[in-house]
């Protein structure tokens, strides 16, 4: 979670290196653009008093938001719909952009309770981005699925992340802060 101090707290879920690590991009992108940031999981998010702004994401797996960041969504629902918010999911992986049939994979990828995060809170923006895969990161479960052919060809190994994309995402979350302007994909 990325959190706003009169500025924006960005909260990725815990123990996601891929998702941290565009939470930090983020929160370092909204740094230079003049914004006070601070990085917090969502499982050490503290008091959100004081915040004008939030910057939530998480991991999508087996179709999901991790349960952390979802119920921090729930649970923090009346805060989050009095602020700016916006929500990322970190999902999937690979080069292709496309399965073999066409279809677009960040869409395929959507987690399942997007609509409802949406319905709940009113974020300004919810974006998903390609993830990042470590195999030494996994659990033993997780690298005996990846042993078998299927399981490498659904979860490949590698840095999967468009941080071009990410950053100019954040530039307009901080332009969206500075001038109270909607997200420049609605503009």
């Amino acid at each position: 979670m990325i959190r706003q101090t009169d500025g924006c707290k960005v909260a990725p879920n815990p123990d996601d290196g891929a998702t941290r690590g565009i939470a930090e991009r983020v929160a370092a992108t909204l740094t230079r653009s003049g914004q006070r940031v601070e990085v917090r999981s969502v499982e050490d998010a503290g008091a959100l008093d004081g915040f004008a702004a939030f910057v939530i994401g998480s991991a999508v797996y087996m179709g999901h938001w991790l349960k952390p960041a979802a119920s921090f969504v729930a649970s923090h629902r009346e805060l989050l719909t009095a602020h700016p918010v916006w929500l990322f999911s970190s999902g999937p992986l690979g080069t292709e952009r496309t399965d073999p049939t066409g279809k677009d994979l960040g869409e395929a990828s959507e987690p399942g309770e997007t609509a409802e995060l949406l319905a709940a809170i009113h974020p300004r923006e919810h974006r998903g981005f390609f993830g990042a895969l470590d195999p030494l990161a996994l659990t033993l479960p997780e690298r005996t699925l990846r042993r078998l052919p299927a399981g490498r060809a659904i979860m490949p190994a590698g840095d999967f992340r468009d941080w071009a994309e990410i950053e100019l995402w954040a530039h307009d979350i901080a332009e969206q802060l500075t001038t109270g302007a909607g997200p420049a994909s609605v503009r």
